[in-house]
């Protein structure tokens, strides 16, 4: 089972993808820091601050400007890919893989996934076009 999440971003893909792996970006719409830059064969520590919590992924792939391959949790991997459509307009592609679909709890699992996927993928519009940080703005 996997979930595919999909949003145009009005940056070159070189904007998106350092948003992601440079350090001193990400805390500006997703997680509130990142240990270190994302590299192939890398362990990363992500912190929300605002929750008191942390978690590990482990880079497995990374093209620059068009791929991001990392794992994460109970044996998911995520693939974010970048396909640039001109200098001014990228498609963002989040697929995350790895649901356990004889989970009872599996169709809750994607919605909630999906839900925070759609949420990081505008939190990272609001920033890289507008300018605006809306991480940890959502309340459940």
């Amino acid at each position: 089972m996997n979930n595919l999440t999909k949003m145009t971003i009005l940056k070159p893909a070189n904007e998106v993808f350092e948003a992601f792996v440079d350090p001193a970006k990400i805390g500006n719409f997703w997680f509130s820091s990142s240990s270190e830059r994302w590299e192939k064969g890398k362990t990363i520590t992500l912190r929300y601050e605002e929750y008191n919590a942390q978690g590990v992924i482990e880079v497995e792939e990374i093209e620059i400007n068009k791929k991001i391959v990392f794992q994460w949790g109970d044996g998911h991997t995520v693939t974010i890919t970048l396909d640039e459509l001109d200098d001014s307009r990228t498609i963002i592609e989040v697929k995350e893989v790895g649901f356990n679909e004889k989970d009872d709890e599996v169709i809750n699992q994607l919605l909630d996934n999906k839900e925070g996927w759609v949420y990081m993928l505008t939190c990272l519009k609001g920033y890289l076009e507008y300018g605006v940080n809306l991480r940890a703005a959502l309340v459940k």
